[in-house]
């Protein structure tokens, strides 16, 4: 027996329903999430003794001081301060990998004033400098190379040499050279402690302003 053919009322139904199928299928109105805000960024300072904040409470430290810095000029970030007086580019080569975190965002490399005071072999200084920047990129941080000016009185071919190894691992690895950590505080009674070498609270604050925006826009370039 054939079966009943569908009516016509039945026929003009079925676009109908199916033009209702989508709307059918579509969820509810949902309120929206809440908005993520971003954490702060993360700014490790790899170096010796001046990071380290050696002599000073550690409100007028280095790292308390350029957090404080790039605060005031709008970065959303927090600075790690991983300063071991006495560390040498060697040591810091070997601590780098415990010593800058997972979540760093830009590393500052403030090494070598102690291989300029034990009188080390420039290339060796370089050498060291060249794998704390590979390992740095290789994990994907950024890095900031803060150069220390060696005065010409040591020595001239000794400072010419060592001054050169900075500008030199900057341009070999494509990173950021902050040329002097120093600038405008070495050498300055007012702005040093009493050894001549540590910057008092004053000097920590004058190095701090003027790093402070190269490491911004060490930040913003990674977005």
């Amino acid at each position: 027996m054939a079966e009943p053919r569908p009516s016509r009322r039945a026929l003009l139904a079925v676009p109908l329903f199916l033009a209702a199928g989508p709307a059918l299928a579509q969820p509810a109105n949902r309120q929206p999430g809440p908005r993520v805000v971003p954490g702060p960024r993360v700014v490790t300072l790899l170096g010796d003794s001046i990071t380290a904040g050696y002599g000073l409470p550690a409100q007028a430290a280095l790292p308390a001081r350029l957090q404080a810095a790039l605060v005031r000029l709008g970065a959303n970030a927090v600075v790690r301060g991983a300063g071991v007086s006495g560390d040498t580019t060697a040591g810091g080569l070997a601590r780098v990998d415990f010593s800058v975190r997972k979540d760093t965002d830009v590393a500052v490399i403030a090494l070598g004033a102690n291989d300029l005071l034990q009188g080390l072999d420039p290339r060796r200084t370089r050498a060291n400098l060249d794998g704390i920047v590979r390992k740095l990129k290789g994990r994907g941080v950024g890095v900031v190379l803060a150069g220390i000016d060696a005065p010409a009185q040591i020595g001239g071919g000794y400072a010419r040499d060592f001054n050169a190894v900075f500008p030199a691992v900057a341009r070999a690895h494509g990173v950021t050279l902050y040329p002097n950590l120093l600038d405008g505080v070495a050498r300055q009674p007012a702005l040093n402690q009493a050894d001549g070498i540590h910057p008092n609270a004053r000097g920590a604050a004058i190095i701090a302003a003027r790093l402070a925006p190269v490491v911004a826009r060490a930040l913003a370039a990674r977005g």
